[in-house]
């Protein structure tokens, strides 16, 4: 098959980040190439970010999988994605989450939310809904979620992001505009921030984000 050599060696690279067994047998099976644009589809498998469109990026391989090692994702569990960008981190958390879960991921570029639904299509993921919206209010009406994983840098925890996170659920967030800092929250008896290391990535735009 195309391509499967580049990616099986990006998922060996993969394990000197330590991540988890679970989490690099999702990225072996998700297509990534699938989800780069033609001009950059030769690179689908090198470990760095790469263009999107709308001065937007798809992150790259190591911190998809270290955010989803982060969020300990599981069978049946329901997510909200925040930054749907290409589709490919959804992808990835739909095969952690299998057919009995579920990823709501939203954008607020209709360009995105359409590419990244046809990506979607494309690779064969049924269990991952696109949608259009300000990210920083969430999507209420599939709340509560297990897990929520942001991958755009805020100022701040959005409120709305928390009263959707379920109560023992876990949220990873990038917080910060210049320098920022990914974190781990949990829903437990309050909210409880972990520092999981420095990242770079694009400002969440929005009610309780940055503004444009």
């Amino acid at each position: 098959m195309e391509f499967e050599t580049e990616r099986i060696k990006l998922v060996e690279g993969l394990r000197l980040y330590g991540i988890s067994e679970r989490v690099l047998d999702a990225i072996k099976k998700v297509p990534r190439h699938l989800f780069v644009q033609p001009p950059y589809r030769a690179q689908a498998y090198a470990d760095h970010p790469l263009p999107i469109g709308e001065d937007q990026t798809i992150s790259a391989p190591h911190m998809v999988a270290m955010m989803c090692d982060i969020l300990d994702l599981l069978n049946g569990m329901i997510v909200l994605e925040i930054g749907a960008g290409c589709g490919y981190h959804a992808a990835i958390m739909a095969e952690l989450v299998g057919e009995d879960g579920h990823v709501y991921t939203m954008d607020r570029l209709s360009s995105l939310v359409n590419s990244a639904s046809e990506n979607l299509r494309k690779a064969g993921y049924s269990n991952v809904t696109v949608l259009l919206g300000d990210g920083t209010l969430g999507i209420p009406d599939h709340a509560p979620y297990d897990r929520i994983s942001v991958a755009c840098a805020a100022p701040d925890i959005p409120p709305p992001l928390i009263d959707q996170l379920k109560s023992g659920g876990k949220m990873v967030i990038p917080i910060g505009r210049h320098f920022q800092e990914l974190y781990l929250v949990e829903k437990i008896n309050g909210i409880i921030k972990k520092e999981k290391g420095g990242v770079i990535f694009v400002p969440l735009i929005g009610k309780y984000g940055f503004k444009v």
